[in-house]
């Protein structure tokens, strides 16, 4: 059975939100590596660089992740049952990948703030 289209259209939208989140995340911990040049002591920046890091980690994590479910997947005898449990398992990491990059849009705009 070839993928279907609503796991591939997933897929697709997975890899969007990633590269999306890497970028936004990239971009934050330049600025809060700028502000740790003046202010080395600075609290919240420490754990704003932290938690990019962490983020951008994370992101990696997913990508292995979907790349696995993929060749899972790709076989054309794998049973119904495989294909519907890793389109769940992709709805999960759609979901922590919408949640991390709102987490990071919201320490661009505190940064920006």
């Amino acid at each position: 059975m070839p993928i279907p289209s609503e796991i591939i259209a997933l897929i697709e939208r997975l890899n969007q939100e990633f590269n999306q989140t890497e970028q936004e995340a990239t971009d934050a911990l330049n600025i809060v590596r700028r502000n740790l040049s003046f202010f080395p002591n600075n609290v919240i920046m420490t754990q704003y660089f932290a938690y990019l890091n962490t983020i951008l980690f994370s992101v990696e994590t997913y990508k292995r992740q979907v790349q696995a479910m993929v060749e899972i997947i790709s076989p054309t005898d794998v049973p119904a049952e495989v294909i519907q449990e890793a389109g769940e398992d992709l709805g999960n990491l759609l979901g922590r990948a919408i949640e991390s990059k709102m987490a990071v849009r919201r320490i661009i705009s505190r940064l920006e703030g």
